[in-house]
């Protein structure tokens, strides 16, 4: 896993950094605050935050889905993009991780918008499909356990509308996905899951090197 974009060295990282990033100060100090924890490696990069930050405005996104959410910088940087009438449905297991995420969400005064479901996300999906909300949601960004990727990806395709964006995290995996090692069932779900995508006539697709590789998924 990695937390800034793979295949730069350290100078060209921090010129990108130094010349694009314009991160507000609440998510600076989350970032900072999840460095410090064990599993910090989770957290996606910050110029990833303010890509998808766009791509949520460019669209025009009113209803997002989270599929993992660890301490939150993705949906707070999401919910920071969305108009006053947006809102996340965020989705995750873990009330310790998700813990750090309330407390920024509260301090930038962003919560209202983010609906945390603290249950399996399959679950949780399965739930608002059978709610009647196929086709509600303009955006979805996928980044949890990758044996379920498939399983999110199809859920996170009937919960869009045409012409809403899917986007799929850790889809480069360090390059561990080239050859997978037997027993490596990350890495050999993240494969079957790219070689799966790229076929799939449902959607137009682009993978791009940010972060550890991000998916665009385009729903036809």
């Amino acid at each position: 896993m990695s937390n800034r974009s793979i295949g730069l060295d350290d100078s060209i990282y921090d010129y990108l950094l130094g010349v694009s990033l314009r991160e507000d100060p609440m998510l600076a100090a989350l970032r900072q605050r999840t460095a410090e924890h064990p599993m910090a490696a989770m957290q996606i990069a910050p110029e990833q935050g303010q890509f998808m930050a766009m791509l949520v405005k460019l669209i025009g996104a009113r209803r997002c889905l989270e599929i993992g959410v660890f301490t939150g910088y993705s949906s707070l940087a999401v919910a920071a993009a969305l108009p006053e009438d947006g809102e996340i449905v965020a989705c995750d297991v873990s009330e310790e991780f998700t813990a750090i995420a309330r407390e920024y969400w509260e301090r930038a005064g962003l919560a209202a918008k983010i609906d945390l479901r603290l249950a399996p996300a399959v679950d949780t999906l399965d739930a608002l499909l059978a709610d009647g909300q196929a086709g509600r949601f303009d955006f979805a960004f996928i980044d949890a356990d990758k044996v379920n990727y498939q399983a999110y990806f199809d859920r996170a395709l009937g919960l869009v509308k045409p012409g809403g964006l899917i986007t799929v995290d850790n889809t480069l995996w360090s390059g561990s996905l080239i050859e997978p090692k037997e027993g490596d069932a990350d890495s050999q779900a993240l494969a079957e899951f790219n070689r799966r995508l790229h076929v799939d006539e449902r959607v137009d697709i682009s993978l791009l090197p940010l972060g550890d590789g991000l998916t665009l998924a385009r729903k036809r």
